[in-house]
């Protein structure tokens, strides 16, 4: 049988090529011919239409929105999350060929819909793609403006804000620099690098808020989000104003799609009507009606978070490294991380060294886990433990998934433990951290980074230690299977 797949994920980084690789692997086991299609950081490489055309059945794991998904119109589908993906890969084979055998004949499929007819989501899953759609599209702002203006303080120093912006600092004051392209001239490459870094930062609402509204209503909805989401910027709504005008925008343009124009006016329905009232309606509920609240409720956690110390900012810490740790790259791990960035863009620069301490624990962990006890994992995760030392030192959190995959019941309590100490040992040292991504690359970057260090090596002491309690006290079949495949050996 022959069959096609998409695999997507919010960063696309790892989960995308995890899932497709498991997916190739479990349609070879069952004899099945299948052709993979990643939607990944690096961007994809369509599948052929011909090979599309030739598919009997198609295959979803995406945690955002497939694109161009019109390709496989009138295709049996079968979706779900990226991570069904991984870790059942073989059920969604099974599934793809078991509705590929139940399909109507090639002429009968001719009449079908204009979409893949998949299963219908829930309400709450529909959220959930939408908003990670949204998040995967600002990651990239997030990852390059933080990292520039970081570099840019380290390089021309504290002072280099008020350098370029104007102001006072220690005593000194400086005029704002009017002219962009007399940066390099007046400020240097850290004033180059700090501008261009704040206009990235500077789009991560209008972003987000654009393909929130993508998520919903295809293309047409990102012109409304992203005015919705400079108006969020401009009233002080921060990423709550975000998420709230990229839903209100894709509900807007969705409900605009249900009115039905005849064909002589459709083509300006889509290119003129639909654009107008959309802008217009995001942008008038989000400036005069909910704007301010929302400001305002964005200012009182701004205050808030401004406001922790002792053991307030511990337990956050506690909380938010917990959330690190749960799901790998997952919903729960994104809100943890954005909730990090959000504390980076209103000044806060504690909680985003603790959200990082966390989220490079349970690869560092596990790894060092493999080391300690070999013996309790078998040969493909002690394979794996190789490679997530290098991407726990990244900072990528998905270096822990084939463990977790292969022994969830022992190894995730592990990774959201180890994950809780760091977050809660970075928050009582009051590491800083001005970049919201590259693990040991940023340390330089980081305040108290004796703190933060001290941090990764708690959290990975704890991560590794619950792991070979855990393991020892109930051993997963597949260490069980190494060890009598070593005995058999001996």
């Amino acid at each position: 049988m022959k069959l096609v797949a998409v695999t997507s994920c919010p960063t696309g980084i790892a989960h995308t090529y995890m899932a497709a690789e498991a997916l190739e692997q479990a349609a070879k086991d069952a004899g099945h011919e299948i052709h993979v299609e990643t939607q990944g950081a690096a961007g994809a490489e369509p599948l052929d239409p011909a090979v599309i055309a030739a598919a009997d059945a198609v295959i979803f794991a995406a945690d955002v929105n497939v694109r161009e998904k019109d390709r496989f119109a009138g295709k049996p589908l079968v979706s779900g999350p990226v991570k069904r993906g991984i870790n059942h890969a073989a059920d969604m084979v099974a599934e793809a060929a078991a509705k590929a055998a139940e399909a109507p004949a090639p002429a009968a499929a001719a009449a079908a819909p204009a979409a893949p007819a998949g299963p219908k989501l829930g309400p709450g899953a529909k959220l959930r793609l939408w908003l990670m759609t949204g998040v995967s599209y600002m990651l990239p702002f997030v990852a390059a403006g933080g990292i520039l203006i970081a570099l840019a303080f380290v390089i021309g120093g504290a002072e280099i804000a008020n350098v370029v912006n104007g102001g006072t600092f220690e005593g000194v004051t400086y005029e704002a620099i009017a002219d962009p392209t007399r940066l390099l001239a007046e400020a240097g490459i850290a004033g180059v690098m700090f501008y261009i870094g704040g206009l990235a930062f500077s789009m991560l609402v209008p972003i987000l808020a654009g393909f929130i509204a993508f998520g919903m209503a295809d293309r047409m909805g990102i012109a409304p989000g992203v005015v919705g989401g400079l108006i969020a910027v401009a009233v002080g709504a921060g990423f709550l104003g975000g998420v709230a005008a990229g839903l209100i925008a894709g509900a807007i343009v969705m409900a605009l799609k249900l009115v039905k124009a005849n064909q002589a006016f459709s083509g300006i329905m889509r290119i003129v009507i639909v654009p107008l009232v959309s802008v217009f309606a995001t942008g008038f509920t989000m400036l005069v009606l909910i704007g301010r609240p929302i400001a305002e409720a964005q200012a009182w956690l701004t205050d808030w978070l401004a406001g922790l110390s002792g053991v307030d900012a511990v337990l956050l810490g506690l909380l938010l490294g917990a959330m690190m740790g749960f799901d790998l790259g997952g919903p729960v791990n994104k809100v943890a991380y954005l909730f990090g960035v959000g504390a980076l863009a209103s000044g806060d620069l504690t909680i985003m060294a603790a959200v990082m301490a966390a989220g490079m624990v349970p690869p560092l962990g596990l790894a060092l886990a493999t080391v300690v006890r070999p013996r309790l994992f078998s040969q493909p995760e002690r394979q794996s433990g190789k490679a997530a030392w290098l991407l726990g030192a990244f900072f990528i959190s998905e270096g822990a998934i084939p463990f977790a995959a292969a022994d969830p019941l022992r190894v995730i309590p592990s990774t959201v433990i180890g994950g809780a100490a760091a977050g809660a040992v970075s928050m009582a040292f009051g590491s800083t951290l001005r970049a919201p991504h590259g693990g040991v690359w940023v340390l330089p970057l980081i305040g108290n980074p004796g703190g933060f260090v001290v941090a990764l090596l708690a959290g990975a002491a704890a991560t590794c230690l619950c792991a070979v309690v855990l393991k020892t006290a109930w051993k997963s079949k597949a260490a069980a299977a190494a060890d009598d495949q070593a005995l058999v050996t001996i």
